[in-house]
């Protein structure tokens, strides 16, 4: 019984406490990464991890005025993965993990991103980066240092800032004269569209739109390549910092100016969930040591979701434990946990016996069956004692 977890939800529900990322001092910690259970065994990954949020840690510091860095990380890997170096998990799991590592995403490809839903300044979901990704040196030469790009990824799930390009408008009119979307106009730039042996010939325009057409690509002269914007170009060696207020371009059509219509810096010390502490926190005498990882492990899971269903749930209550236990059965779980749940009122029985969940259809199928009318007594030590005769 050693290894059952049972849970009552609605206890969870009215007495969880906010968990994450935190900023203590001048240092990030909490920092979970994540790797799916989806993804086979190369511990080559912990490395390449390591390395990155290293590499990140240093460009952060000085992209940041010398004032924050990450000082502590969790490096979570599946349960199915062998090694004797592992700890035990406490509370890290992959749905709750900031910085996930699974397969790609159709949408996007190898390529990193992060889940943004929010509007200008709210955290975002969760940073999404591929094995591939990871593993693979030829996509530093596409996106630059996984370094670079992960504090670009980080400042659009910490401090809610959007990007300074425009893949769908990479072109825009500004007094007579036709402009790249990037940030900051400072960035002196060319178009060209290339031939099928490798010239470079004028951008044809069209017609309509009076801007170049899809074949016209950017051409940055690096001599004159400014520090900003991690937002724009962070894969450049030059670029260090995020665009302020006195170079931001508020005519480029890009989600920055959209969402926010204020340069990221502005919205990092401003609007940002750290931004009372960034601007009390004096910058670091030298730079910061690297940040100390942990690398843990969950086994997998056995768990028994309790739910009241008496009269004392009826109204909000029942709908909130509902929200609640679907929230976790879509997000919490791990893929090849094992999930049972009771219900309980005057009396308790099971409502659907321990199932491995090995696949999206079999999350919503439990969802399906949460409870959603409430009456009768509050026996709870029914239903805890029910929860444990359920046979694993």
């Amino acid at each position: 019984m050693d290894s059952r977890m049972v849970f009552v939800l609605l206890w969870m529900l009215l007495s969880s406490t906010s968990t994450g990322i935190k900023l203590d001092g001048n240092g990030y910690v909490d920092v979970v990464i994540a790797i799916s259970s989806k993804v086979p065994q190369d511990n080559r990954l912990i490395d390449k991890i390591k390395k990155m949020a290293t590499e990140g840690s240093l460009y952060l510091y000085h992209a940041l005025d010398e004032k924050v860095y990450f000082r502590e990380a969790t490096i979570l890997v599946p349960p199915q993965w062998n090694g004797t170096n592992f700890t035990k998990a406490r509370t890290e799991s992959f749905g709750k993990a900031k910085i996930r590592i699974d397969n790609a995403n159709p949408s996007y490809g190898f390529g990193p991103y992060t889940n943004q839903y929010g509007e200008c300044g709210a955290e975002g979901e969760y940073i999404h980066f591929t094995p591939e990704y990871l593993l693979n040196d030829t996509f530093i030469e596409l996106y630059g240092a996984r370094g670079r790009i992960f504090v670009h990824e980080w400042a659009h799930l910490r401090w809610g800032v959007f990007d300074e390009c425009n893949g769908e408008k990479p072109f825009y009119h500004s007094n007579g004269y036709i402009e790249a979307t990037r940030c900051s106009k400072n960035i002196k730039v060319e178009f060209y569209e290339v031939t099928a042996g490798g010239s470079l010939q004028q951008c044809s325009i069209d017609p309509q739109t009076l801007l170049p057409t899809e074949g016209c690509k950017i051409f940055l002269n690096r001599s004159e390549i400014r520090n900003s914007s991690i937002m724009f170009l962070p894969g450049l060696d030059a670029v260090t910092a995020f665009c302020q207020e006195n170079e931001h371009n508020y005519e480029a059509p890009n989600m920055q100016n959209k969402k926010c219509g204020k340069a990221t810096w502005t919205v990092i010390f401003e609007d940002s969930v750290d931004k009372d502490a960034l601007r009390s926190l004096k910058p670091l005498q030298s730079p910061p040591p690297p940040p100390s990882f942990k690398v843990v492990q969950r086994k997998q899971r056995i768990v028994c979701l309790i739910l009241d269903v008496s009269g004392s749930m009826e109204g909000s209550r029942i709908l909130q434990q509902q929200q609640a236990a679907t929230h976790f059965l879509q997000n919490i779980i791990e893929d090849q946990a094992s999930v049972a749940m009771v219900t309980f009122s005057t009396d308790a029985s099971t409502l659907s016996p321990l199932t491995r969940i090995d696949s999206d259809t079999t999350r919503e199928n439990l969802i399906k069956l949460l409870p959603k009318v409430a009456s009768g007594l509050t026996k709870m030590c029914l239903g805890l004692s029910q929860g444990l005769q359920v046979p694993y």
